[in-house]
């Protein structure tokens, strides 16, 4: 994956983008009550023209997508204007403009970045998918590992619409990562555990969602 997204441009300063995942906000809207999950979220216009960012505004699923957390706009910390208009993000959205235009025509991409970290704590399991098995809402999805550290489990697994299981493996080293075409299948993740209860443990993820505007 880091040899594809090398041909689509730079990947200069990746471990200042990976650190910034040291800086994220907590997800207050977690309808579980847990406290797991940190993340920042920014929007951007992306085609041919090129990707400009838009002003902040929320995220919103509906209850037909996130029957947990849907129904309501969110708002997030936003992405920092250093790592959204950094080499890092640009060359993964050219990336993901490249390939996804290849799949489903489009003029313009309304395009969502998420900066996720799932906490793994004694007493309290990380849930990457609390919603479980779902669809986003979208028309493709990048989920692109960015750190993991010190926790056990978190299994990707597709299944069709029906429920039937496609497959299943495990992003474990950094640049690993899963593309997904949304409207055909369903996706989830395990929750993480520590390995070492007295260490911290966490799961650091980009995802990026495509959607024709």
């Amino acid at each position: 994956m880091r040899a594809l997204l090398e041909r689509a441009g730079p990947l200069t300063g990746w471990p200042a983008f990976a650190a910034s995942w040291d800086d994220l906000g907590p997800d207050t809207y977690m309808a579980d009550g847990g406290r797991y999950r940190k993340r920042r979220h920014a929007v951007f216009a992306v085609s041919g023209a090129g990707i400009v960012r838009q002003p902040a505004q929320p995220h919103y699923q509906s209850r037909d997508y996130n029957a947990l957390n849907g129904g309501i706009q969110r708002w997030f910390e936003p992405v920092t204007e250093t790592i959204g208009s950094g080499p890092v993000m640009t060359t993964v959205l050219t990336f993901c403009q490249g390939l996804f235009a290849g799949l489903t025509p489009a003029n313009v991409w309304h395009v969502e970045v998420h900066q996720f970290r799932i906490e793994a704590r004694s007493g309290e399991s990380g849930r990457p998918t609390p919603e479980g098995m779902h669809r986003d809402g979208v028309d493709h999805v990048l989920v692109l590992l960015v750190n993991r550290r010190n926790i056990a489990s978190g299994v990707t697994s597709v299944h069709d619409l029906t429920g039937h299981a496609l497959g299943q493996f495990t992003l474990t080293a950094p640049f690993d990562a899963a593309l997904v075409d949304d409207a055909r299948v369903m996706h989830g993740v395990t929750q993480v555990e520590p390995l070492d209860p007295a260490q911290p443990g966490y799961r650091d993820v980009l995802v990026v969602t495509f959607r024709r505007q």
